[in-house]
């Protein structure tokens, strides 16, 4: 008797669950140039599909007509919501965080998300802490509508937390959820709710993007970063003309963006980049756990460095004891022969 009243709960507790999912209601930030949609919101879209209920998303740009056109064809998307209007240029929070408070007031979602990049990091604080929320920030996993799994300490523990919060404002991280995929969907938009305000706040300036013919860092199926070892930003010339036989994209950890030998973009790690490549190689990287928790979920990891007591050993597929200068140029006319 015992046995069957347990069941008999446990089933109605499944079936509470899945008669709550059927009510929760998921508003996807869109990150995009105004031309595109950046791949990280594929991955967030998929994401929030592990929640249940109706995924919406929000494309705030100046002339982005491409992105909402992309995006309709997105399988799992109930509708788009577009606001197009100079004042969203740069994608200044200031600007976009009234827009978001406005929307969600309209519709009261029950999950707002974003891609924990730049852009997501720069935005989802302050739109939590307008909703009188507490942020949950670049998550790993979703275990129910409230609970979530992120990462703390550099990577080395795993946090599953709950969320009692009437609203989750989450950020996610690209590399832990596949992205969704494009060509099947059929989802129409409509205009966004207006926020009746100005930015006062803060103004956009200009930009000015680095143009490279390699993949880029956090979409790249090959990525080689080098480090304090390279010794100057002159010697970075031996890992592009490698990566560029690889089809590769070029990293960096911190040591060497803060010894200025490259620009701060190309920075892998805890608070650079997270990539999780087919093959990472890391050159002259000695493997401190920041970084690591930047690139530790890439397939194949390969380390080259002299030090045979180096960290990213123990955490290397395989692992080279030689000195850079000369394994790199050996490597890239081997390459160079095929």
């Amino acid at each position: 008797m015992f046995g069957l009243i347990a069941r008999n709960s446990s089933r109605r507790i499944c079936q509470s669950f899945a008669s709550l999912s059927r009510y929760n209601s998921t508003l996807v930030i869109v990150e995009h140039n105004n031309e595109s949609v950046t791949p990280i919101t594929l991955n967030t879209l998929t994401a929030a599909s592990k929640i249940g209920g109706e995924v919406s998303c929000l494309v705030a740009g100046t002339g982005c007509g491409k992105v909402v056109e992309e995006l309709s064809k997105v399988s799992g998307i109930a509708k788009i919501m577009v606001a197009d209007n100079e004042a969203y240029k740069g994608f200044l929070p200031e600007a976009l965080t009234p827009l978001l408070v406005a929307t969600q007031k309209q519709f009261s979602f029950t999950h707002i998300a974003s891609g924990a990049t730049a852009f997501g990091k720069n935005l989802i604080p302050r739109l939590a802490a307008k909703l009188d929320v507490s942020p949950i920030s670049d998550i790993i996993g979703i275990e129910g509508p409230d609970t979530f799994v992120r990462t703390i300490y550099a990577g080395n523990a795993v946090s599953t937390i709950r969320s009692l919060d009437p609203v989750k404002v989450f950020s996610v991280r690209g590399t832990a959820f596949e992205a969704a995929e494009v060509g099947e969907g059929a989802a129409a938009s409509e205009q966004a709710p207006d926020p009746g305000s100005t930015n006062d706040l803060s103004e956009w300036e200009s930009q000015a993007l680095s143009k490279s013919d390699r993949p880029e860092l956090t979409s790249a199926d090959n990525v080689i970063s080098g480090g304090r070892g390279m010794k100057s930003g002159d010697n970075f010339e031996l890992l592009y003309k490698l990566a560029d036989k690889m089809n590769a994209a070029v990293g960096a950890s911190r040591a060497a963006v803060d010894a200025g030998f490259v620009p701060n973009d190309m920075q892998v790690g805890q608070t650079g980049k997270i990539v999780a490549p087919q093959l990472y190689v890391a050159v002259g990287i000695s493997g401190a756990i920041q970084h690591l928790a930047g690139m530790k979920d890439s397939k194949v990891i390969v380390a080259i460095n002299k030090d045979p007591e180096a960290p990213i050993f123990q955490v290397a597929d395989y692992g080279l004891v030689a000195d850079l200068f000369k394994a790199v140029p050996e490597m890239t006319e081997i390459l160079e022969k095929k």
